[in-house]
């Protein structure tokens, strides 16, 4: 369904998707217009789901991390949805991942300080009941990347 030129073009879009579709059809041996239908075809599919502009939390004054392990303290669609619209509402919760295994969801956090955190826990807390929340404070950042791998494609 997609092609290697197809993942040299995403390839390039991870990477900037702000780089003009003249500029990724000369990189990947296309003219201008094909480029585009291609381009295209990707967001029509869905390949492509968005674009964004990635923000420095450094200088966007959230530095810490903070990844936050739940245990729910029952397993149902109720709580899940309740914990699904309880973390939508608190925008330093960036990212939210139902797990298998002894923890039930893994949130990340970023925040400017611990007192942060302390009132997004106190909001977490207030809104719902726990089993357990168990707070993990990020010392360096050894990785980061919004690409996704593409030889699978």
């Amino acid at each position: 369904m997609f092609d290697h030129i197809d993942r040299r073009i995403l390839n390039i879009l991870q990477e900037d998707s702000e780089v003009p579709v003249a500029d990724i059809a000369k990189q990947v041996g296309l003219s201008t217009s094909p480029c585009w239908r291609r381009i295209k075809r990707m967001e029509e599919l869905g390949l492509i789901a968005k674009r964004v502009v990635l923000v420095d939390r450094r200088k966007a004054n959230v530095p810490m991390t903070i990844f936050v392990s739940v245990r729910a303290p029952r397993h149902s669609i109720d709580w899940s949805e309740a914990f699904g619209q309880a973390i939508d509402g608190i925008p330093e919760i960036v990212e939210a991942y139902r797990l298998a295994g002894e923890t039930d969801y893994l949130l990340r956090v970023v925040v400017p300080s611990i007192q942060v955190y302390d009132q997004v826990y106190k909001t977490l807390i207030a809104k719902l009941e726990f089993r357990d929340l168990s707070s993990s404070i990020s010392m360096e950042e050894m990785k980061f990347t919004t690409a996704v791998p593409l030889g699978y494609l």
